[in-house]
């Protein structure tokens, strides 16, 4: 799979990104780094990533099981304080809309740790290569 960015001409850091057939994703900086703050971060889509992969690795999981889930809500806390030193933590809060058992709230939890972006971030090692048109 390709993912394209173009930096969009206006001479901001507002970028154009376009995955499959999805090219209405724009990416860009925080004001203080010199962006317009005009869509979201890198570190947002980072970190969206993760709640929404937790939410479908659980709702797929309750569908199989046919659990009463209506909704699930993912809501992802960053401290990017000590990254600088190499320490970025989020936390991600699952809200099962249809689940009042604990015992079923805690397997849809543990089966929620198991997406495949949490391993990514958490269990890989990712090899990046950069190089020129």
């Amino acid at each position: 799979m390709t993912i394209t960015v173009i930096t969009q001409r206006d001479g901001s850091l507002r970028q154009q990104a376009t995955v499959k057939e999805f090219s209405a994703l724009a990416v860009d900086a925080p004001r203080e780094v010199g962006g317009d703050e005009s869509a979201p971060d890198p570190h947002d889509y980072f970190d969206l990533s993760l709640g929404a992969c937790k939410a479908m690795t659980a709702l797929m999981y309750a569908r199989r099981k046919q659990l009463p889930v209506e909704t699930i809500t993912a809501t992802v806390e960053r401290d990017a304080s000590d990254e600088a030193r190499g320490h970025y933590r989020l936390t991600v809060t699952l809200a099962f809309e249809g689940i009042d058992d604990p015992e079923t709230l805690n397997r849809l939890l543990e089966i929620a740790d198991r997406c495949p972006i949490q391993r990514l971030m958490t269990a890989s090692e990712v090899d990046i290569t950069t190089r020129p048109a």
